[in-house]
């Protein structure tokens, strides 16, 4: 007789599935980044996938990052996880080049891209920074303040206040 524990079966929360992503998404394309990437889709076997924004997007979880935005990637994971402020060398849609110093708070992936969610201390405000428009990623050592990420989550239940 095989005694085999069943892990209890719940679905993942979008900070969980942006948090796994991110970290697949600076191990580039090695062996160890294919079977997490792997195990990766097969969490989402679950899913009912009936929306092409949705499929997209859970492509892009999967697929390897280039090289040079992965290693972006990984300054700006460690960022997030050590609450450090890193100063981005961004190019915006209009072409114009700007460096921002960002609390990080998140990343999420929207149909084709990867974006770095934080607050800007430029603008004072929360921005997306799309990882394929930053140029460059610079370490600040400056503590980030913190900011809850499943506030700048889409499609996060937020808990109903008692009337």
């Amino acid at each position: 007789m095989t005694n085999v524990m069943e892990a209890p079966s719940r679905s993942l929360n979008a900070a969980e599935i942006a948090a796994l992503a991110l970290s697949l998404a600076h191990l580039g394309a090695g062996p160890q980044s294919t079977t997490a990437r792997r195990g990766l889709r097969h969490a989402f076997d679950h899913l009912d996938v009936d929306d092409d924004v949705v499929a997209a997007t859970l492509a892009t979880l999967t697929t390897p990052l280039p090289a040079d935005t992965a290693a972006r990637a990984k300054l700006i994971a460690d960022a997030i996880t050590g609450r450090h402020v890193v100063r981005l060398h961004y190019r915006d849609a209009g072409d114009r080049v700007s460096v921002r110093e960002v609390d990080p708070v998140t990343c999420l992936v929207h149909r084709d891209h990867w974006y770095l969610v934080g607050m800007c201390r430029l603008r004072r405000a929360i921005r997306a920074f799309r990882f394929d428009r930053i140029i460059a990623v610079e370490p600040t050592g400056l503590p980030a303040r913190p900011h809850l990420a499943d506030r700048f989550l889409p499609f996060q239940r937020r808990p109903r206040k008692a009337a």
